[in-house]
């Protein structure tokens, strides 16, 4: 609520006093009037002794008695006192001396206010009437107001995020800086001929910097920044969101050149003729509107749109067309030395410790975003701080790490014996698994101490990048997925409910290799099954079945081959290496969490297998993972952790 609305509603609320008083006061005399009696009743009563006090006014006179009844009032003579008065009606000097008698002055303020009261009531009502209007006025100009643009301008000569606060997305940053420069100096392109971009469309997952990035061109460019949500064009009234279009590409031309960044425009943006309402859905004209603006563009307009999806797939191809959005920019998840970079924006101002390895960290956080490690580097912080700590040391980064991509440890959880010793034997099997197979991931960490939803997890680390995932290391995988189960059943006979993830993880993984990858011999290099999906929903509805009952029952058993195989291996390589399988566990027992160099230790000692006598040399399984205990090769994507049993 602003000033001018506060001011007039204190006007009202005391115009409005001040009118009830003024009819309180003007009908006070109408229902609180005494009863009228003649001066020979009033001479009466005073005979009787039953006279308290008369109060005279003018010829007025108020009559009050003694035995409770209600006031009266009369009238004397003109020009006669009230003692003259009641004396003609023979009441004694000594009677009267028995009755105070009060004389008012003759000017009466209740009388004034009751006359005035006659002439302010009516000016007093219209003025309520006319500021009753003006309400109107207001409310009516709020109502044509409502559908003009949200958007936020943010003024381009105090920059507030540039090129230097954006980091791990080299190539994207190179894409826009033309559009920098197209601003800065539109002349030497449209001497050339060139046509001018009208819109850039930035395509990345969540997190990963599409604000930030445009916020960042229109701060180098030093123009003018409109910012709006897709959302906030469509509302409950149709028409709404395509004059909020009209609106706000009308003051993008009025401070051109400058920038207009529409973030989710997926929310406007999506395939016409998908919508419940037909051709007359709101969103359908929002975006025709949305259409017609942006091919409307003079070659000396100087307003470049840049919008914001993770739904590229879903946009209307009008949208997409050349001369409408000319670029599209997709923003991918960094690399190692994009996190890196990333890092060093995020840490920028934090006091570091002098144990804080950034590359290491990067290494450890595979697959995270530009907002995932902002958050991680938020948590450390937080965490320091309640350590009550001057600086962000590498543990408080280790912790949150494991925080984020996990769950925060739950210490108040107590497990028996019997299940810690299930947990530390599940965990071993995984992380044994993991590290005897050539394809799996090198292991960074076991723990047995609950996190999250997991009562343990091994966290395995890859030694670099991976774009591209092979059938063999598919096929280690599973079966280092299954490890947990596999240990479980060669050490206590009998499975528990805690392999139920891994389960699921490693079907899924099955299934994927079968029907997406065409990673089986039998079922051949095919693709089994589209997804369907609604559009309008935005959501995967399911798999669209393009094959037959016969090949679903192959593809079922060619599933449940390969989980099977996966089985088998998993329980061969832990049946071999029991003694190996019998230290780690017993280890985790005692200590609950094992580190990377302490984990290779027990492979580089020469220890009795299954049937066979004990190796003469250290065991080294995995060619590409030295026997020295050097961190060289423990660089990190992703892993996921398998949950022990709860």
């Amino acid at each position: 609520m602003d000033k001018l609305t506060r001011s007039r509603n204190l006007i009202l609320i005391t115009l409005g006093i001040i009118a009830t008083v003024a009819v309180m006061m003007l009908f006070q005399g109408t229902f609180n009037r005494p009863n009228t009696i003649q001066i020979s009743d009033v001479a009466e009563a005073v005979k009787q002794g039953n006279v308290d006090k008369i109060t005279v006014s003018n010829d007025d006179i108020v009559v009050k008695f003694k035995d409770g009844r209600p006031d009266a009032t009369s009238k004397k003579e003109s020009g006669a006192t009230i003692g003259e008065q009641l004396k003609e009606f023979g009441v004694t000097s000594d009677q009267l001396a028995a009755v105070k008698i009060d004389v008012n002055s003759p000017f009466n303020w209740g009388d004034v206010l009751g006359t005035a009261s006659l002439f302010l009531t009516p000016l007093i009502v219209l003025l309520i009437f006319w500021f009753m209007f003006r309400q109107a006025q207001g409310a009516n100009s709020q109502a044509m107001s409502f559908g003009r643009s949200r958007a936020r301008m943010f003024a381009g000569d105090r920059p507030t995020v540039t090129f230097q606060d954006v980091a791990g997305v080299d190539e994207a940053k190179q894409e826009l800086a033309e559009v920098v420069e197209f601003l800065k100096e539109p002349e030497k392109f449209i001497q050339l001929g060139a046509r001018i971009p009208k819109g850039v469309l930035l395509i990345g997952s969540p997190g990963t910097g599409k604000t930030l990035l445009a916020k960042a061109v229109s701060g180098e460019a030093g123009v003018p920044f409109f910012s709006i949500s897709g959302s906030e064009f469509v509302e409950m009234f149709v028409g709404v969101g395509a004059s909020r279009v009209r609106d706000l590409f009308e003051q993008a031309k009025r401070h051109s050149p400058c920038i207009v960044f529409v973030d989710e425009i997926d929310a406007v943006g999506r395939h016409r003729g998908s919508g419940l309402g037909g051709g007359h859905d709101e969103r359908e004209q929002t975006l025709n509107q949305i259409l017609v603006e942006m091919d409307g563009f003079d070659t000396d307009t100087n307003v470049i749109v840049v919008a914001a999806t993770n739904r590229p797939d879903i946009l209307d191809p009008a949208l997409m067309r050349p001369g409408r959005f000319d670029r599209r920019v997709v923003l991918d998840r960094p690399d190692m030395k994009g996190r890196e970079a990333i890092l060093k924006v995020h840490s920028r101002g934090k006091p570091l410790a002098a144990d804080v390895d950034l590359t290491k960290v990067a290494k450890s956080i595979p697959g995270f975003a530009g907002a995932d490690i902002e958050n991680l580097v938020n948590e450390a912080a937080i965490l320091a701080a309640r350590r009550s700590r001057k600086s962000i040391s590498m543990s408080e980064f280790d912790e949150s790490i494991e925080r984020v991509m996990i769950g925060p440890e739950r210490k108040s959880r107590l497990m028996t014996p019997k299940e810690k010793s299930i947990t530390a034997y599940h965990e071993a099997g995984h992380a044994v698994v993991a590290q005897l197979l050539p394809n799996c991931d090198p292991v960074h960490k076991v723990t047995i101490i609950p996190r999250g939803l997991s009562g343990g997890y091994t966290w395995s680390l890859p030694e670099e990048d991976e774009h591209y995932i092979s059938r063999a290391k598919f096929t280690d995988e599973l079966a280092k997925g299954l490890g947990g189960r596999a240990a479980e059943e060669i050490i206590f006979g009998d499975v528990t409910t805690g392999a139920s993830s891994d389960l699921q993880h490693v079907t899924e993984i099955a299934r994927d290799m079968v029907t997406r990858y065409g990673m089986s011999e039998m079922m051949g290099p095919m693709i089994y099954g589209q997804k369907h999906e609604m559009i309008f929903l935005g959501r995967d509805l399911g798999e669209q079945r393009d094959y037959s009952d016969a090949v679903a029952l192959e593809i079922d058993r060619e599933v449940q081959r390969l989980v099977n195989a996966a089985y088998v291996q998993a329980k061969k390589v832990l049946t071999e290496r029991r003694a190996i399988l019998d230290a780690v566990a017993q280890r985790l027992i005692e200590v609950e969490t094992i580190e990377e160099d302490e984990f290779r230790k027990f492979f580089q000692e020469p220890v009795a297998t299954g049937d066979a006598a004990s190796d003469d040399a250290p065991f080294n399984p995995r060619a590409k993972i030295p026997t020295t205990n050097s961190k060289d090769g423990s660089s990190a994507t992703g892993a996921v952790p398998a949950p022990a049993p709860a």
